[in-house]
């Protein structure tokens, strides 16, 4: 097996919680519910860690400012 961090191991707890209560449903868009559900509350973490200066959040997250901005209006984080 292939060692996991603890966000990783977190989240395939999350994963097998979520398979065992579908109790044999199919299951569907479960990369988009993932994402969905990880990506509001990291983005709204590193901006409260950077004192909400974008430029700073993009920088640790990796990103492009307008790519912050715009991940930040679809999850309604933008003033």
């Amino acid at each position: 097996m292939i060692e996991e961090n603890e966000i990783a191991a977190c989240m395939r707890r999350s994963l097998n919680r979520y398979f065992k209560d579908l109790d044999g449903e199919t299951p569907s868009e479960v990369y988009n519910m993932v994402v969905s559900a990880v990506e509001k509350p990291l983005l709204a973490y590193i901006l409260d860690r950077a004192e909400g200066n974008q430029t700073r959040a993009a920088d640790m997250l990796g990103i492009n400012r307008n790519t912050l901005r715009k991940k930040m209006r679809e999850h309604g984080l933008s003033d």
